[in-house]
């Protein structure tokens, strides 16, 4: 599935906007998030794969629950490799770096293995994660995904100075949920 991308190499927040895209393809729903990933190799300035919230089926052999963005763009990798998603560490480029519009799952109420725990187990293929948004204590209270992430040692860097990408972010993450007020950097729906 590689592409080659039009986005300047190293310009986070354009390929956090790159993810943002693939979050808007993710069908609403009040009972998830829109969520919008991409595996980026930074040293070709390569996108390897993208996913989305939902993107591909659910309940994959030897895998129950609902595909997250991330998720998918391990499986897309894992399907042109032959090989199963958890074993596509040694096909990632060295310099692989994951975007993901929301902070990776720490705990699933779907499903049995977090997006945390699928990174970590990719051992030292992915270095570096660029996330939009901290997860919402909507259906999980305090997700300590970026923590867990940084504590086995995989960089993580929180794309908040820009209030114009984070809102963007959070009105594509909402989507299918009953607004309950004003939208400001600290409240959500």
């Amino acid at each position: 599935m590689t592409l080659t991308s039009t986005i300047a190499p190293y310009d986070h927040k354009a390929y956090m906007r790159y993810a943002l895209e693939q979050a808007k393809l993710s069908p609403p729903s009040p009972s998830k998030f829109c969520v919008g990933a991409a595996l980026v190799d930074a040293d070709t300035n390569r996108v390897i794969s993208t996913g989305y919230s939902e993107e591909l089926s659910r309940d994959r052999p030897n895998d129950p629950g609902s595909t997250h963005a991330e998720h998918c763009c391990f499986i897309k990798v894992a399907d042109e490799n032959g090989i199963h998603d958890f074993d596509i560490a040694p096909v990632l480029p060295p310099n692989t770096v994951l975007y993901t519009t929301m902070e990776p799952c720490n705990q699933r109420l779907s499903g049995n293995r977090t997006c945390v725990e699928r990174i970590l187990g990719l051992g030292s293929a992915i270095k570096m994660v660029y996330v939009g948004i901290r997860e919402p204590n909507t259906f999980i209270q305090d997700n300590q995904g970026i923590n867990r992430l940084a504590a086995a040692g995989v960089k993580v860097v929180l794309l908040e100075d820009d209030d114009t990408l984070r809102q963007e972010i959070l009105e594509v993450t909402f989507a299918g949920h009953e607004k309950r007020g004003a939208t400001s950097s600290s409240s959500f729906w």
